[in-house]
């Protein structure tokens, strides 16, 4: 009867050593990692080569480097697809999201990934293209990329990343105590040109005749009386003014515009005692 006893003891003492050995192979076996794709438009996804599923996409795979691509489907477009290399982390989901455009400046999207640091902090790190962009954190400017913030709160945060020429880009990331969050942010050049400003009309300068005991003024080829008749202008008509004499106050004037044989037109000199200056197109 003893014997018996024994035998199951044993028995009990085995299933329990080897429930314990399979609880913590299971329990310190590395944990898978997780990947969450998503894109407009929807996008093939390709993992090491291979095809995995269309997005958006939740998968998971040993934690290291994989090979991603993601080729978007769209009829009516030639978009471009996209390719990069990841890093997944044991227990971590990476988040990526695509825009693709036909070119590389007109696609946008962004790439999250965590890493342990074991501080009792949380951090956060924001990486762009274009590089040196302005980020703000809740609406507030924090600085430029590549940014770095070793102690930011461990809460929920919108992230904008904007750039001079190019499309702000707005994330909404939660950040984890002792994990640094990393957004790799790619902006796309903005669609909206600049409007070209209409020209500001340039008022122009004219004498206009004013009226004479005679009903007419006779330009001259130099300032004064002294100077030769050239025309005898009609009271009320207006030439461009060109210069103004500093001892007599006459004025020169383009009696004729410059033409073939006549480069410089035909000028003269009026008294300014029978003409006025005027502004107009």
């Amino acid at each position: 009867m003893k014997t018996f006893w024994t035998i199951i003891i044993s028995l009990l003492m085995l299933v329990a050593v080897a429930t314990a050995t399979f609880f913590l192979l299971g329990y310190f076996k590395e944990k898978p990692a997780g990947i969450y794709i998503d894109t407009s438009p929807e996008s093939d996804i390709y993992v090491n080569g291979n095809l995995v599923g269309r997005s958006p996409y939740h998968g998971s795979f040993p934690p290291g480097e994989i090979d991603l691509k993601l080729l978007p489907n769209s009829q009516n477009e030639n978009l471009l697809a996209f390719e990069t290399k990841i890093t997944l982390t044991s227990g971590i989901e990476t988040v990526v999201r695509r825009e693709f455009g036909v070119d590389e400046d007109s696609s946008s999207g962004d790439i999250m990934t965590f890493d342990k640091t074991g501080s009792p902090d949380a951090s956060l790190v924001v990486i762009s293209t274009p590089n040196y962009a302005q980020v703000s954190i809740d609406g507030n400017p924090k600085g430029f990329t590549s940014y770095n913030n070793s102690s930011i709160s461990s809460s929920g945060h919108q992230i904008t990343v904007s750039s001079p020429g190019f499309t702000d880009r707005v994330t909404t990331i939660k950040t984890m105590v002792g994990f640094r969050l990393t957004l790799f942010a790619k902006l796309a050049k903005s669609q909206v040109k600049n409007p070209v400003a209409a020209p500001i009309p340039t008022l122009k300068t004219y004498i206009e005749i004013s009226k004479t005991p005679t009903g007419f003024l006779r330009m001259r080829t130099e300032p004064g009386t002294a100077g030769e008749e050239i025309a005898e202008l009609k009271t009320g008509s207006k030439y461009l003014y060109l210069d103004v004499d500093a001892a007599t106050g006459w004025y020169e004037i383009q009696y004729q515009d410059p033409a073939p044989g006549l480069p410089n037109g035909i000028t003269g000199w009026v008294s300014n005692q029978y003409s006025n200056k005027i502004e107009g197109n």
